[in-house]
């Protein structure tokens, strides 16, 4: 039998370096592997299904599966976000706690954005903020439309603004996003992060929720499941393969990483959280997923609330 071709796009993390060396070999599977970012991944994917397998949105995948759209996924989850490193504001703008955000003007790369929907929803749950007082200011259009809530507040940025600049101006109040602002990175003195130590707060989230929050998971087209029903569990290991290989290399040598102290932070991290942060399969990911299902839902970006099971292909509903 012929073995059968498969197209998968992946970011450039090191939990995917074994697939981008060449270093995981799939039998039965021709594999050919596409580095490539998430403005041609994700579209790409759910939108024009150029590709097999990509890794995904969680977010923008729940709304396509919501949707009735021809993709389904594997439990595997190669980025994870807290989303209070990610919360920035203006320190000029009076802005001390999360409180402070009720009525202001807060960016966000888009409304669907999986960052977008875990930080709204976490302003909420965690910390009393009802995410619908405040004025959400996307820079880009949502990847799957959806009909938000009437009473939601979302302002489309102009085209080509610069969120950073707008943020040190304080044009934005504050800004969420799973990448800095150019005015922070910059090193500008009028912007921060909202909170002092977002470490401890992630720290305590973590031992209340018992997890790293999801941001991507690798979708699977349909079809491909459907003809093909062994393919999803033989990725689903593949995947296991590549992340052992990385933790043994972290483990073996602490010159691995880039950073200095590389080996210090994954003892520290494996103390202070938990030894594994990055559990794949749905077993472990159940209230993860569950969580965020909730957030998406209130937030109108899926219209019904859907079991975590029936995001996944049924031969790894066991993992």
């Amino acid at each position: 039998m012929a073995n059968v071709p498969v197209i998968l796009a992946l970011e450039h993390y090191d939990r995917h370096v074994p697939f981008l060396d060449g270093s995981i070999q799939i039998e039965g599977v021709d594999l050919n592997v596409i580095c490539c970012g998430t403005a041609v991944r994700h579209p790409g994917m759910l939108r024009r299904g150029e590709y097999d397998a990509a890794e995904t949105s969680l977010a923008s995948y729940l709304a396509a599966r919501d949707q009735g759209l021809p993709v389904t996924a594997i439990p595997i989850f190669p980025r994870r976000l807290f989303s209070q490193s990610q919360m920035y504001r203006n320190l000029e703008a009076g802005i001390e706690s999360p409180s402070d955000l009720v009525g202001r003007r807060v960016g966000l790369n888009s409304y669907q954005t999986t960052l977008s929907v875990l930080a709204k929803g976490d302003l909420e749950h965690e910390y009393g903020v009802p995410w619908k007082s405040i004025t959400w200011c996307s820079s880009a259009e949502d990847l799957i439309e959806t009909d938000l809530p009437p009473d939601v507040r979302v302002e489309r940025l102009p085209e080509g603004a610069d969120t950073g600049s707008l943020l040190a101006e304080g044009k934005l109040d504050a800004f969420m996003s799973p990448r800095p602002p150019s005015s922070y990175v910059g090193g500008d003195p009028r912007v921060g992060r909202l909170f002092a130590d977002p470490r401890a707060e992630e720290r305590a989230y973590f031992h209340r929720l018992g997890y790293f929050p999801i941001m991507h998971l690798v979708a699977l087209k349909a079809e491909l499941d459907e003809q093909h029903p062994w393919l999803a569990p033989t990725l689903f290991e593949a995947f296991l393969r590549a992340k052992a290989e990385i933790v043994r290399r972290y483990e073996g040598d602490p010159n691995w990483s880039l950073l200095a102290w590389g080996r210090q932070f994954l003892e520290e991290e494996r103390r202070e959280l938990a030894p594994d942060v990055w559990p794949n399969g749905l077993a472990a990911n159940r209230s993860n997923l569950e969580r965020f299902i909730r957030y998406a839902h209130e937030q109108g970006v899926i219209q019904s609330p859907m079991p975590e099971d029936s995001l996944f292909t049924a031969s790894t509903h066991a993992t």
